[in-house]
């Protein structure tokens, strides 16, 4: 399918092509294309009241929702910043996110009503405050709407940028992607090439679309289908949505898989609508997907990017899934149609054959750098290769075998944590001598955060720990165990030993495991 270079391009011609077809679809709400059209002037012409230009930022805190989404089409048209904070991030995230990208406007909703009221007193620069819903304290968004707007018109240029994706980082500061047209453009693009999206297809959103499965939607509404927003997943809900609107496509994470295997109504549901459960953002061990071949099908598909080149960069498919034997279902996939993926070493050469390189990737995918950071930019696009970090051996059919990574990243849940935002906030409490935190591997959540401390006495207790990281960073920040050790093993050069600590959790699991 041929895919402008502009995302908003596609928007508007998808939205223009079947007005009458059904769009989006959320707890309370029905919209057609013609009246997601109306939705987004509408936010585009109360944008103009409100004095935003196109290169302003505009950022929203809220659950999948219509109005959600709308405001974020409505950016991508008219030129705009997309930013949209994940709803399960800690407050100081969310304020330095605000802080680094000064948002124009802020929209919010109802159930983030007292993080909304913390952030508007702590983030003096945002221009406006708005929210989707009346009576939370802030003014009401929808409400400045006038009875007539103009027609959407698509504004800007295929390498401005349209999204500013935020990602943890080594420094324990969020760091901001930018997205530009031409790499949003991509990313559908290659959606659209690497599976099979039936005329109307019909996709089901129950992860934030603040994220990654925001993703999914364009795709869709390029073939005229439906998308439909959950707030938060259940397997009960799931299953059911399901059944009952013949979901073809969907994306979650492995954890969502596992609560959908291990819930008893899974097995006498009636699935045969669906043609593509993508997963990734996390690990998932081979016998787990073969259980989950056997209860929902030659339909799993599993994909590998990164926030700077979202979403598609390696994908194992359906029929890769079918013909895989347990060491190929460990496999990352092979690179998306045309997209340029290789394996180089330190010289920024390619890996010798069979050997463990870096992933990099090379395209119209790729960012355009971290915003107001230029150093980490030129560390990770060099030469015109995006640096992923992750390290990874290709077998001799181009599959790709993640090994390790570079940093000390921990997927946990489809959740992307850094060690060193909680290592930073661990070092402030006052009964902490020193501490590391490491992913461990878990039967639930594909990897666990893990914190090891050393402790200055024997007052604290690994629950005090726990609930002082969630305060500050959230709940997904927060380790799910806490070990006290007496000193932590060091590199050469003085730096607590990851590797060290790594390797004694992931043993003591195999052995476990014989």
């Amino acid at each position: 399918m041929n895919v402008p270079s502009r995302l908003g391009d596609l928007i508007l011609a998808a939205l223009r092509r079947w007005p009458d077809r059904l769009a989006l679809v959320d707890e309370t709400h029905r919209l057609s294309y013609g009246e997601l059209e109306q939705r987004i002037a509408t936010a585009l012409g109360i944008f103009g009241r409100l004095g935003l230009r196109p290169g302003d930022t505009v950022a929203q805190l809220s659950g999948n929702r219509n109005e959600m989404f709308c405001i974020m089409a409505a950016a991508y048209i008219g030129g705009f910043r997309s930013v949209t904070l994940h709803p399960v991030a800690g407050a100081n995230d969310h304020a330095a996110i605000l802080d680094d990208c000064r948002p124009a406007l802020v929209v919010g909703e109802s159930p983030y009503a007292e993080r909304l009221a913390w952030l508007k007193e702590r983030c003096v620069r945002v221009g406006h405050w708005r929210s989707h819903d009346t009576g939370d304290g802030l003014p009401p968004f929808w409400q400045e709407a006038h009875a007539a707007e103009p027609a959407a018109q698509v504004r800007g240029e295929p390498e401005d940028i349209i999204r500013l994706a935020y990602t943890g980082g080594t420094t324990g500061k969020p760091k901001g992607v930018m997205l530009s047209n031409r790499a949003m453009a991509a990313n559908a693009r290659l959606w659209l090439e690497g599976l099979e999206w039936p005329d109307g297809v019909r996709c089901l959103c129950s992860a934030p679309i603040s994220h990654g499965a925001g993703s999914l939607i364009y795709p869709t509404l390029a073939r005229g289908g439906t998308v439909y927003l959950q707030r938060g997943f259940s397997a009960e809900r799931w299953l059911a949505t399901v059944q009952a609107e013949g979901i073809n496509t969907t994306f979650i994470v492995p954890t969502m898989i596992y609560a959908l295997l291990d819930h008893p109504a899974t097995r006498g549901a009636d699935l045969s609508s669906l043609r593509a459960l993508v997963y990734g953002a996390a690990p998932i061990s081979p016998p787990r997907i073969r259980e989950a071949l056997s209860v929902f099908g030659p339909v799993l598909v599993q994909t590998y990017g990164q926030t700077e080149a979202p979403n598609t960069i390696l994908i194992l498919d359906q029929a890769a899934h079918a013909a895989a034997d347990e060491a190929r279902l460990a496999s990352a996939g092979r690179p998306f149609p045309g997209l340029d993926v290789r394996l180089l070493d330190d010289l920024n050469q390619p890996a010798a054959a069979g050997q463990i390189g870096e992933i990099c990737v090379r395209g119209p995918l790729l960012m355009s750098g971290y915003h107001n950071a230029a150093d980490e930019t030129a560390a990770t696009l060099r030469d015109g290769w995006l640096h992923t970090g992750d390290l990874a051996r290709q077998d001799d059919d181009g599959y790709f075998y993640l090994v390790d990574r570079r940093k000390d990243l921990i997927i946990s849940g489809g959740f992307n944590i850094y060690p060193r935002e909680i290592e930073d906030v661990l070092a402030t409490h006052p009964e902490v001598h020193a501490s590391a935190v490491i992913g461990i591997p878990d039967a639930k959540w594909g990897e666990a955060v893990k914190a090891i401390v050393v402790r200055r006495g024997e007052r604290i207790q690994p629950q005090e720990l726990i609930d002082y990281i969630r305060a500050r960073k959230g709940s997904v920040h927060a380790p799910k165990s806490v070990d006290f050790v007496d000193a932590l093993p060091l590199t050469g050069l003085g730096k607590p030993d990851k590797r060290a600590l790594r390797q004694r959790y992931w043993h003591q699991q195999d052995r476990e495991i014989a």
